[in-house]
């Protein structure tokens, strides 16, 4: 187990959502989140106290966690002296990165020279088995995407607290490294061999009680070029009976493609849709999740209505106004 309080390393991130590892956690385990570290140039801010590793040992801090996702998931060098000074200082490091603490062989060999441990939670810890199709027991939510980092675990975590509150069964799926962080379980799946994807994702929902829903993390998007593998793993290992559209309106590209736009919301449900009918013919789309952190209360409102009006089905911004109208549309299957 990754020992809590955090000390959220936010490096060098060049924006805000750069950094979405370390705002998950401030968002979904606020008493984990002691403070920040923060390199020159750091273009992120979590709003929690900016923290020297001296002050965060007199906090009580126990783990630094690398709270950035960067394209490709490496360890910058930029990082390592803070990294080395934080094995020194007594901290554990946690990482979601690609790129192994464990084969870093300088923090390695710190690490065994203090006594403290390397988390990478990036790595599978399961010999998943090759998805074979079969129909589970239980109920699966998926959230997919007109991109990559528009909300769609936000989407799922904001579904299973409402559920929860209502008196439903309802279990988040956590499928990527934020998602582990903040709950301590699930597939890291973008690290899991390829033939074994849609495995692990029937191994992470298994069968279940009839009315228990499985609340599936979503990644990728189908229609981004670097991430697409991802998200056709979910969609046919998570077999899922409703898909939630999940989008951010004023992105003006693809997340690392500035040469690809993104997909109209009606592309991405006749996509998602038809390729979650090869493992589940009964699926549907029951709503739309939009991310409206960068619009005004008003014109979030407003794009909602438009959004419901032109789809004709419940959308909402969950983390912002609720996860109610997406909850209601899941009772009423």
């Amino acid at each position: 187990m990754i020992e809590t309080p955090y000390l959220l390393f936010l490096g060098d991130a060049p924006d805000q959502l750069a950094a979405k590892v370390a705002q998950g956690i401030k968002d979904w385990r606020p008493e984990f989140a002691k403070g920040q570290l923060r390199l020159d140039g750091c273009r992120a801010d979590m709003g929690l106290p900016d923290m020297t590793l001296a002050e965060a040992k007199a906090a009580g801090v126990r783990t630094l966690v690398i709270g950035v996702a960067n394209r490709g998931g490496v360890i910058s060098q930029s990082w390592k002296k803070v990294l080395v000074q934080a094995l020194e200082e007594g901290f554990d490091l946690a990482s979601g990165l690609h790129n192994l603490l464990r084969d870093e062989e300088d923090l390695a060999a710190v690490a065994r020279a203090t006594g403290r441990r390397l988390h990478d939670v990036r790595v599978p810890a399961v010999k998943y088995p090759i998805a074979n199709g079969i129909r589970r027991t239980g109920k699966r939510c998926l959230a997919i995407g007109t991109d990559c980092s528009v909300g769609k675990m936000y989407t799922a975590l904001c579904m299973e607290r409402e559920m929860r509150e209502r008196g439903m069964k309802a279990s988040f799926r956590a499928t990527g490294q934020t998602g582990i962080l903040i709950t301590g379980d699930g597939v890291p799946l973008d690290a899991v061999i390829a033939d074994f994807m849609a495995g692990s994702i029937e191994w992470l929902t298994p069968d279940n009680d009839p009315d228990h829903w499985d609340l599936i993390e979503g990644q990728g998007s189908l229609f981004h070029i670097s991430y697409s593998g991802v998200t056709l793993a979910l969609i046919h290992g998570g077999q899922p009976d409703a898909l939630i559209l999940c989008h951010e309106p004023t992105r003006p590209h693809m997340r690392g493609l500035p040469d690809y736009r993104l997909p109209t919301l009606e592309a991405v449900r006749d996509t998602g849709l038809a390729m979650a009918k090869v493992a589940n013919p009964a699926c549907v789309v029951v709503g739309v999740s939009v991310n409206t952190q960068a619009l005004s209360e008003e014109d979030a409102q407003i794009y909602l209505a438009e959004v419901e009006d032109r789809l004709g089905l419940p959308a909402t911004d969950p983390y912002r106004f609720g996860a109610g109208k997406l909850v209601d549309a899941l009772e009423n299957l």
